[in-house]
């Protein structure tokens, strides 16, 4: 197993489990990383995950077998792989559960594209990012919608072009990652800080919210974009989330959903 996943009063811990190759993907672990973050989606205990790896580095990109395998494959054959690889991004950029990316160490490539999915992210100090692909002569085409949308085009022309290492400053100033810890204690306080938030609220309103950001950004205000808004905040203040949490506001009382 490349992955390890508990559970634990409805927090998910999903942890990369390579260290000897600094958790670089290969086709097991994109696999296991896709079937995790699918099944914990459509697990209604789960409230939120967080996405970690072990050993020195967060993830490292491709796995240099995983690379060398592929270099003798054909233009079809990369092309399913590649697919595999984004299916895999998807799956958690789309998971309807709060995605928090913990990282340390390296984070190169692929490893990026992780972070880039994640709805919150802490870098620990000393952390390293590169988006290399250029350097190695390809490009890091199966990424790019997900670090695009999250860094803005600016940032990539910039970054993608020049494969520069980049610390967590500049990674926090670019939007890749929200905070900055000191240290594992620091980032551990800051994640468990994000999780006491989310669970003062209703799960279904933050997967709708989630998706609601998704369908919202980089379109113009149209007539139809503020129909689909007003459509959305009517359905909310319907649903049981809504009504109940109305009732506990006026009862000055926590809701339901809320963690004793």
């Amino acid at each position: 197993m490349s992955l390890t996943t508990h559970v634990d009063a409805g927090i998910a811990r999903v942890t990369l489990a390579r260290p000897e190759r600094h958790n670089a993907f290969n086709e097991g672990l994109i696999a296991e990383l896709t079937t995790a973050f699918i099944s914990l989606g459509q697990d209604d205990s789960v409230r939120a995950i967080i996405l970690s790896g072990e050993g020195k580095s967060f993830c490292a990109g491709a796995d240099l077998d995983w690379m060398k395998r592929a270099a003798g494959w054909s233009e079809a054959e990369n092309r399913a792989d590649a697919m595999k690889l984004s299916d895999m991004l998807a799956a958690i950029d789309t998971c309807p559960k709060p995605v928090i990316a913990r990282v340390h160490g390296n984070v190169a490539g692929g490893g990026v594209g992780l972070v880039a999915c994640a709805d919150m992210a802490v870098a620990i100090d000393g952390a390293q990012f590169r988006l290399s692909e250029v350097r190695l002569g390809l490009t890091p085409a199966t990424i790019s919608p997900f670090v695009v949308a999250k860094i803005g085009a600016s940032q990539a022309r910039r970054w993608f072009l020049t494969a520069e290492a980049f610390g967590a400053a500049q990674a926090q100033a670019m939007g890749l990652v929200h905070e900055i810890a000191a240290d594992a204690d620091t980032a551990d306080v800051i994640v468990e800080g994000w999780l006491a938030h989310l669970a003062a609220a209703a799960p279904g309103a933050v997967a709708d919210a989630k998706q609601l950001v998704a369908d919202v950004a980089g379109h113009r205000i149209t007539d139809a974009l503020r129909t689909l808004t007003a459509d959305r905040i009517a359905a909310r203040r319907a649903s049981a989330e809504g009504r109940e949490g109305l009732a506990a506001f006026l009862d000055k009382r926590k809701p339901q959903w809320s963690a004793p």
